[in-house]
């Protein structure tokens, strides 16, 4: 079989594979399914790819044990009902900005540079239905602050 055709069957091999597991949309290097996300601030939309924890056992292993995040990727927590929320850094060994949002949408409040590996609770300091944690300093350079938006589907705006 010629090198072009092999190559050919190769390529059809892998897109068949992908459709036999159900592959719906994009994924990060591990095969976890990310979504859109978009933060717009004073200085523009910033375009984020982000993976979902919608069950308790997601949003407890959020980002624990994991490498750092590049620029353009992060976690989205969803939560059924807006509260008070509270996010640790525990056996995260990278520097997270936290985001908290509220039902419709808009950033509640910012931890910023969350501190490696601390137990110490960060509030969200009002009420957030989605939390979404990116790379320590991200929204800084970004300039996102309270009352700017969230777009995803899982919001209300």
């Amino acid at each position: 079989m010629s090198f072009t055709r092999r190559f050919v069957v190769s390529g059809l091999f892998l897109v068949l594979a992908a459709c036999a597991q159900g592959t719906k949309g994009p994924v990060d290097s591990a095969g976890r399914p990310l979504e859109p996300l978009t933060v717009v601030t004073a200085t523009g939309e910033h375009a984020f790819m982000v993976e979902i924890a919608d069950d308790e056992a997601e949003r407890q292993r959020g980002l624990m044990f994991r490498q750092p995040l590049e620029a353009d990727r992060g976690m989205l927590f969803e939560f059924e009902v807006a509260a008070e929320q509270g996010f640790w850094m525990k056996n995260t060994p990278s520097s997270l900005d936290i985001v908290y949002i509220s039902e419709d949408g808009h950033i509640v409040s910012i931890a910023s540079h969350a501190t490696p590996f601390s137990e110490a609770v960060l509030s969200s300091n009002g009420a957030a239905k989605g939390v979404l944690e990116v790379r320590a300093g991200r929204m800084g350079e970004i300039g996102a602050k309270a009352g700017d938006v969230v777009r995803h589907p899982f919001f209300h705006n």
